[in-house]
């Protein structure tokens, strides 16, 4: 990952803190992902410590960036609206939760087995091969990253932008949930097949698309 080194002319920490936000808003830093240490960050950003520490805790201040002590710090959401979601929705029931995810995911497949391209066709089997890499580790945390990024993917092939932003927006709410119903140790009962909601948006079947993906989330709900 390249940098940019930090102009000076206007606020140093202004600046710093747009640079930190590009990486995550830019997907260079996924939500989940634990960013750079302070020392790497300060050496390639070419500034002060206290520079770098003061722009970490405005993005967590924003709802971005979640630090944790003895860990280090984690993109928790990828823009401030999606910081505000986080927390207004943070102690929501996950049946609800979940009866919005179906509603949106199975909205996307229907428009995504109308517009998909070849190119999203390619993006949709990378992510639900890397999903089925997921589920086999028997990790919670890879496998919800990669169901995530699956869903994420489909939303993107449905080519909608408004549908995509919320959905975004939601993604911190969404993974909580996900990692809510799984158990550290994934159990084969808990498994779901998206081999055949991909399959219904290659063929352009945006019935089976929606029905697929409404079927997905009738599969957790509580």
């Amino acid at each position: 990952m390249n940098l940019d080194p930090v102009s000076r002319p206007r606020s140093l920490s202004d600046h710093v803190i747009a640079t930190l936000r590009a990486q995550i808003t830019s997907g260079a830093w996924p939500v989940g992902s634990r960013i750079p240490t302070e020392p790497t960050l300060v050496s390639q950003l070419g500034v002060a410590r206290n520079t770098v520490r003061e722009a970490v805790r405005a993005l967590a201040h924003n709802g971005l960036l979640d630090i944790r002590q003895g860990s280090g710090t984690y993109v928790v959401a990828t823009s401030e609206l999606a910081g505000v979601m986080r927390r207004r929705f943070a102690d929501a029931p996950q049946r609800d939760v979940t009866e919005l995810r179906g509603a949106l995911e199975a909205t996307a497949a229907s428009l995504a087995a109308a517009r998909r391209t070849d190119a999203d066709l390619r993006h949709l089997d990378g992510m639900l091969a890397e999903r089925e890499r997921g589920w086999e580790s028997g990790d919670r945390e890879a496998f919800v990253t990669a169901d995530t990024a699956f869903h994420l993917a489909v939303v993107a092939a449905a080519h909608n932008e408004v549908l995509g932003g919320l959905y975004a927006d939601l993604g911190a709410v969404i993974r909580e949930s996900l990692r809510e119903h799984f158990t550290p140790v994934l159990r084969p009962e808990d498994y779901v097949d998206h081999a055949r909601l991909v399959e219904a948006i290659r063929a352009g079947d945006a019935s089976a698309a929606a029905a697929e993906a409404a079927s997905h989330t009738e599969s957790i709900r509580v």
